[in-house]
């Protein structure tokens, strides 16, 4: 059986924690399906394409022999289980998908769109994140709701699209991705 992991982003920008993150699935997964969207919970800054266009720069500054990272812009939709469905037709029944979502999400999940017929689909696997507690009441929650989830044993650090939207801290930035920045003029 293959197994993917999903992992969807608002990448408003993508960063070098999404590089580690991507990295780190690509050793542990047979495949990483990639794609950037629009969060329903969130405000996006950034029209969806640019977020997409630099999402791929991120994954094509991995230096992996692997070579099983790709962006999927046809998975892209604001319900993850929309997406499930995209992927189940494209890969098959017989794949076992793990939905990969920040601890910032945990949270959430109990609002997402139709969870129930989600858990069903996808096991989670929730990454840490810093400055984000992953609170039991959340995950007995989630477990009520029929997930099967596991936390990543990652720490990717301080590095997120938000310090750099709010603080404009580039140090967060792949070089790809500040170049393209700067010739598209975002964020401004």
């Amino acid at each position: 059986m293959t197994r993917i992991a999903l992992f969807g982003t608002s990448a408003d920008p993508p960063t070098a924690g999404h590089q580690t993150i991507l990295r780190w699935l690509s050793e542990h997964y047979d495949r990483v399906l990639v794609w950037a969207s629009d969060n329903p919970f969130k405000q996006h800054q950034t029209p969806l394409e640019h977020r997409t266009e630099m999402l791929g720069l991120v994954i094509g500054e991995i230096d992996s022999t692997l070579n099983n990272i790709s962006l999927d812009k046809e998975l892209s939709d604001r319900r993850s289980l929309i997406t499930v469905n995209k992927a189940k037709k494209i890969w098959g029944e017989k794949t076992e998908f793990t939905l990969v979502i920040g601890a910032d999400l945990v949270v959430q999940m109990p609002k997402w769109y139709r969870i129930k017929e989600l858990l069903q689909q996808v096991k989670i696997l929730i990454l840490p994140r810093t400055g984000y507690s992953i609170d039991q009441k959340d995950l007995d929650t989630l477990s009520q709701l029929g997930g099967e989830y596991a936390i990543a044993p990652l720490n990717v650090g301080r590095v997120s699209s938000t310090a750099y939207r709010l603080q404009g801290d580039k140090q967060v930035l792949t070089p790809a991705v500040k170049n393209y920045i700067a010739r598209q003029n975002l964020y401004r």
